[in-house]
């Protein structure tokens, strides 16, 4: 029982002295000693000095008075801190004369922050959009779902920006046309102040506010951001929104999905664009912002309307077709 029972309670640190050494240790100062074979449930007195053999009889242990071993203990952490205060001294008469230097007006921030998870990063867009004054431009890319909980917290984001009159530009991916909560949160906002496009494919998610500071994630889980304010890097990131924005589809003009003239809608267009590079279905349907099933629908409906019989045939009879030619050609004209 004294076995399991040490097992269970040792070692541990000083300033936790288990149950039974408290007691055994209060008795040996009320006696004066204590038996050796007395003390076996508790090592940890002797590991901290807190018995030391008789000299008399080795049967015997006598106690360290507790004035001694608090001063042999505390002797050491005191040098400690007097050695820390030294340093802390040093250090600030050492960086003394440029503190002026560095109360000057200038970046007041970092200019890339990194946030590591969600509340930080969420509590970082919260003071940029509650700070913004003029406008916000952001790129969604489209998932097949979307959980309801990132459309509430878009809601509570936005509806201040827009009672402050603030102008929002948001990209989706035409797949958002087809998730009900998000054409439904996107109709309740829209309006001259808030616009709305969509196009086939968006590589990562971004949010700019006012031409100042912008959040790009850089891990797939999206549990790691940065925060940049480098104006270089921030106007960069502004020129990638414009050139994308100008490709885009406005969420008035119709469904993307119509079927053109020679049988293949827009959407089948990009797939073909990347079938023809390579990619697998999963990787198709990921980057065009859809789930799998959909992404074979529309293949299968791109096969029939070229006539393959094969996925070989496919891509060879996409290049002999010159639709992707006639996308190429159409250029900047092919949308607002």
């Amino acid at each position: 029982m004294e076995t399991n029972g040490t097992k269970a309670t040792h070692p541990h640190a000083m300033t936790e002295l288990c149950e039974e050494g408290g007691r055994l240790y209060a008795s040996a100062l009320r006696t004066g000693r204590i038996l050796r074979a007395d003390v076996e449930p508790a090592p940890c007195l002797m590991e901290f000095a807190l018995l030391h053999p008789d000299p008399d009889d080795a049967k015997w242990l006598r106690p360290v008075p507790p004035s001694v071993a608090l001063a042999q203990r505390l002797n050491p952490i005191e040098r400690e801190i007097t050695e820390q205060r030294r340093m802390s001294i040093a250090l600030a008469e050492a960086f003394e004369p440029f503190m002026a230097l560095g109360a000057q007006d200038t970046a007041p921030t970092h200019a890339i922050t990194v946030l590591e998870g969600l509340d930080r990063i969420n509590t970082a867009l919260d003071l940029a959009t509650a700070q913004c004054q003029t406008e916000v431009l952001a790129v969604q890319p489209s998932g097949h779902r979307s959980p309801e909980n990132r459309l509430l917290e878009a809601m509570e984001r936005d509806k201040p920006l827009i009672d402050r009159g603030v102008r929002i530009r948001t990209l989706y991916q035409h797949t958002a046309r087809y998730i009900p909560d998000r054409l439904a949160y996107m109709d309740r906002f829209a309006d001259g102040k808030v616009e709305y496009r969509t196009i086939d494919e968006l590589v990562e998610r971004l949010i700019i506010c006012d031409e100042t500071v912008a959040f790009i994630p850089i891990r797939d889980d999206r549990q790691v951001a940065l925060e940049l304010r480098h104006p270089g890097l921030v106007r960069y990131l502004i020129k990638v929104f414009e050139f994308m924005w100008s490709r885009a589809v406005p969420l008035q003009a119709g469904t993307p999905y119509e079927t053109d003239p020679d049988g293949i809608s827009e959407i089948q267009h990009s797939i073909a664009k990347l079938l023809v590079e390579g990619h697998v279905d999963e990787a198709i349907a990921r980057r065009l912002g859809m789930n799998v099933r959909t992404c074979r629908a529309h293949i299968a409906k791109l096969a029939t309307a070229l006539g393959s019989g094969s996925r070989a045939q496919l891509g060879y009879l996409i290049a002999q077709s010159g639709i992707l030619d006639k996308d190429h050609a159409q250029g900047d004209d092919s949308h607002p």
